[in-house]
């Protein structure tokens, strides 16, 4: 994957957990919010894959 995609779904996930949490929250289903909540930590650490390969690319780039 590219960073630009590494980036996008990790904020596509960041966003679903986040609303997972939130129905959990309304529904008081413990499991919807734990859920939402892996779900966003995974998001995040899609998001810094991307960011460091961007940052990789961009060092590879200046050589």
């Amino acid at each position: 994957m590219t960073s630009t995609t590494d980036k996008i779904k990790g904020a596509a996930n960041e966003l679903v957990g986040k609303a997972k949490q939130g129905i959990g929250d309304a529904t008081n289903n413990d499991k919807m919010k734990a859920d939402g909540a892996a779900q966003e930590l995974k998001g995040k650490a899609q998001t810094t894959v991307g960011d460091a390969k961007g940052a990789v690319k961009s060092a590879t780039d200046k050589l």
